[in-house]
């Protein structure tokens, strides 16, 4: 089962990325950036789980990143 799941989280980051250099969704977007951080953060976990160290960290800080991109763009910038 971790396998499918492997695969759907890593799909769901790949999607983002060709839909990014396809110019279909901004790399700024709230949308990539949660595909990024949804899909990033499953394998970090799965990675833990399996303690693949260099894959869990490059899963986090991915997920990680994304976060503060979305956080970023929540925050209302002064005029």
């Amino acid at each position: 089962m971790d396998q499918l799941v492997q695969i759907v989280a890593s799909l769901v980051v790949l999607v983002a990325f060709v839909a990014a250099q396809g110019r279909l969704l901004a790399p700024t977007s709230r949308r990539y950036l949660a595909l990024n951080l949804a899909g990033s953060a499953v394998l970090a976990v799965l990675a833990a789980r399996g303690e693949q160290w260099g894959f869990l960290l490059l899963e986090s800080v991915w997920a990680l990143v994304s976060a503060w991109g979305l956080a970023r763009r929540a925050i209302p910038r002064a005029t």
